[in-house]
């Protein structure tokens, strides 16, 4: 296992893979891990990283700041909901 990890395309495939499962089940909290899986690709593909859970826990460490800029980024959207202080069919 640790071989596979050092490989930039398996991250890119376990980014996709996480990125479909966000569709099945949204909420915007698998999409954190494929941003961190996305980022670790990167990362492999410029260095080598000596261990397995190094690798492992910069992969949290990464998907943790991707799942923070998405709760930044989509707290300024509303829900919609409006609050209706007056009835329209009170004179």
């Amino acid at each position: 296992m640790e071989h596979y990890l050092t490989l930039w395309w398996v991250w890119v495939c376990v980014a996709l893979a996480v990125g479909i499962l966000e569709l099945l089940a949204p909420g915007y909290i698998f999409l954190g891990f494929a941003l961190g899986a996305f980022a670790m690709a990167g990362v492999v593909s410029v260095t080598t990283l000596g261990s397995t859970p190094a690798t492992l826990a910069l992969f949290a460490v990464l998907s943790l700041v991707g799942w923070i800029v998405l709760r930044v980024a989509f707290r300024r959207q509303s829900s919609g909901a409006r609050i209706v202080t007056e009835d329209i069919n009170e004179n």
